[in-house]
């Protein structure tokens, strides 16, 4: 097994100690890799499997954990995470415990696995990046942008509500294209445009209701809401038809809004009108102007 971990979001001593509460002998028989500024986890990942590790545990955020999970990817070594980040968006969907780190190494130690999709993107830049959880651009991205982190790191996901007013302010409607799978490009209009392989983020809300993580497709939302009426309609949309009233209605689809549109696919081509900033499963990842996504079915053992 081996146990990669960020020193950021916990120090090694610390996480052996709730390794030995679980299982006294994992931690000393662990090969145990440190993430770096310059490498949050590939590197690691890939000296793991050199070593022949069967099982990589990673302890982090959701950027440590989508760059294990890229080079996992396609390989047979099992990921189990141990979430210490801000969003745990992967993790929240996959239901491993949150802010009990023992639960959390008991689930990553366990038998119980599935095999996940996962998505790969290409901003045009040559290299394909992977995605566990979503990307996108628009609110999403100009919330990470403005996002204080010190804020984030002394409140946690409540330092996205602080910059949600900026983000808001900072998201103009644009005209993109949209290709989908073989059908011809399309022309829509909005300011927020995500693409998922899972769609629920804090507080459980489900942006992605029709996303789920191993039916080797990805699900789409654009978000189009100007001024208060707008954004009424929009939360609507998230919290009560796709929410509260779908879950008691049973119902299989999930329901558009004047504000908000679902879309799905297995490939999605975006062409915008003007570089705009862009975010990978909650990391800034520059501004782009076009941009290929696809999924990869079945890609990942999870625990």
């Amino acid at each position: 097994m081996a146990i990669i971990f960020n020193p950021s979001k916990i120090e090694r001593q610390e996480l052996c100690d709730a390794f030995d509460r679980v299982d006294p002998d994992a931690c000393a028989a662990a090969s145990w890799f440190e993430t770096t500024e310059d490498d949050p986890g590939r590197g690691m990942a890939r000296e793991a499997l050199a070593h022949g590790a069967e099982v990589v545990v990673v302890a982090g955020g959701d950027g440590t954990v989508r760059a294990v999970a890229e080079v996992l990817a396609g390989e047979d070594a099992v990921l189990g995470i141990i979430p210490q980040g801000t969003g745990n968006l992967l993790a929240r969907n996959l239901e491993v415990p949150i802010g009990d780190t023992a639960a959390a190494i008991e689930r990553a130690l366990g038998t119980g696995e599935r095999r996940i999709d996962i998505g790969w993107v290409d901003t045009g830049d040559g290299e394909e990046r992977g995605f566990a959880v979503m990307v996108g651009f628009g609110l999403d991205a100009h919330m990470l942008v403005e996002t204080d982190d010190d804020l984030k790191d002394k409140a946690g996901w409540l330092a996205y509500v602080a910059a949600l007013g900026k983000a808001i302010a900072a998201s103009d409607v644009v005209e993109f294209t949209l290709a989908i799978d073989d059908d011809d490009p399309q022309t829509l209009s909005g300011h927020t445009f995500i693409v998922g392989n899972c769609g629920t983020v804090q507080g459980g809300v489900a942006l992605l209701p029709d996303a789920v993580l191993d039916d080797g497709r990805l699900d789409a939302l654009v978000v189009s809401a100007d001024g208060l009426i707008g954004w009424l309609d929009t939360v609507r949309s998230f919290v009560w038809d796709n929410g509260i009233r779908r879950f008691f209605a049973n119902d299989d689809e999930a329901a558009d809004a004047e504000t908000a549109t679902h879309l799905g696919g297995a490939r999605m081509t975006v062409e915008l009108p003007k570089p705009l900033p862009f975010e990978i499963d909650g990391e800034e990842a520059g501004e782009v102007r076009t941009f290929t996504v696809r999924v990869h079915a079945g890609a990942l053992r999870v625990r």
